[in-house]
């Protein structure tokens, strides 16, 4: 399901990709194109700074797991609910990896897309 779930995020910033360089190839005049790929370099902008917010809320997260396995292994409540503690941090641990990775996978099709912009931009 993780796979599917890059793949999707893959294939939905390719789209937007391709979607951005068809409509500046398209477009005749050069004043309409500025406009448009200053536009998309404010949506880029905006999402990409999104993505980097939630580098910061990864961070946090992790440092809860760490907080979190340091205090399943300080319990002594257990084995049966020190090892529910345990599956709940890895699953924890699992959703900010694959989190991580599509912030990743966003912010390479967004700097693609800031390329191709200020590409469109400075050429005539």
């Amino acid at each position: 399901m993780t796979l599917l779930s890059y793949a999707y995020r893959f294939a939905s910033n390719f789209v937007f990709l391709a979607l951005v360089y068809f409509s500046l190839n398209f477009m005749e005049k050069y004043e309409h194109r500025a406009v448009v790929a200053i536009l998309v370099l404010v949506y880029a902008g905006m999402h990409a700074a999104s993505a980097l917010r939630s580098f910061y809320f990864f961070q946090r997260v992790e440092r809860l797991e760490i907080e979190a396995r340091r205090l399943v292994v300080a319990a002594a409540e257990g084995p049966s609910s020190a090892a529910a503690r345990r599956q709940i941090v890895t699953e924890v641990s699992a959703l900010r990896h694959a989190g991580e990775i599509k912030s990743y996978i966003d912010l390479l099709f967004l700097a693609l897309i800031v390329l191709l912009c200020v590409a469109k931009i400075v050429t005539d």
